[in-house]
């Protein structure tokens, strides 16, 4: 049962993820998806879905044997340790692992949406996706973020605190700002994939961890 509930985060975080980076639908594989991005240096990603235990290495090492372009990336929800030696030497592992993550929503009080004294939180819809911007007083980037409802889940994505703008509770207001308004649109679940210095604050809001994320990029080899 615990494996089918992490298939259908992954699958939730997958659907999320292409609405909120405009990138084609999933293709499904028998290992999980093929996502067409078609960004310069980000052309295409796979992502098992898989989690932890669940995850195959016969895969893993399948899916990165085929591959032969670069702009390639992997995502496998496992840990780095475990995923490294299933790949071959041109696959370049991002050194810090990411975590897929989910939380009930519920809606924010209104006094934890209000941004602090100086700055200023502005919110729109745009192609599915909302997004949040908080602006410093002399109307710089303080912090972003945005979120993809996709029906009973939504996936948060991109928050971003600039580094004069940190530890002043800016990206717990983009967050609660996010999954309130995704929250009043019908998602029940929200799903991320966060980063280590991520993690820390998502956890402090009451998300949990699900399963560690390996990022790997296809590197092609000299001379080819």
């Amino acid at each position: 049962m615990l494996r089918t509930t992490t298939e259908n985060v992954v699958r939730s975080w997958v659907d999320g993820w292409i609405v909120s980076r405009s990138a084609a639908p999933p293709v499904v594989e028998p290992w999980g998806y093929t996502i067409d991005v078609g960004v310069s240096g980000h052309v295409t990603r796979h992502v098992l879905d898989a989690t932890g235990d669940a995850v195959r290495e016969a895969d893993v090492r399948k899916v990165a044997g085929a591959v032969r372009a670069e702009g390639t990336w992997l995502k496998v929800f496992a840990d780095p340790a475990a995923v490294a030696p299933w790949l071959g030497p041109d696959w370049w592992i991002d050194p810090e692992p990411g975590y897929l993550m989910t939380t009930p929503l519920t809606p924010a009080p209104a006094h934890r949406l209000t941004a602090p004294d100086g700055y200023r939180l502005r919110t729109w819809t745009r192609g599915g996706v909302i997004r949040a911007l908080v602006t410093a007083p002399d109307g710089a980037l303080a912090a972003r973020g945005q979120i993809a409802p996709t029906g009973a889940t939504a996936v948060v994505d991109q928050i971003e605190t600039s580094p004069g703008h940190r530890r002043r509770g800016l990206g717990s207001l983009v967050i609660r700002t996010l999954t309130t308004a995704a929250h009043d649109q019908g998602a029940q679940t929200g799903v991320l994939a966060g980063t280590p210095d991520g993690h820390a604050l998502y956890t402090a809001l009451g998300w949990h961890t699900l399963a560690p994320l390996t990022s790997a990029k296809y590197q092609q080899p000299d001379g080819d």
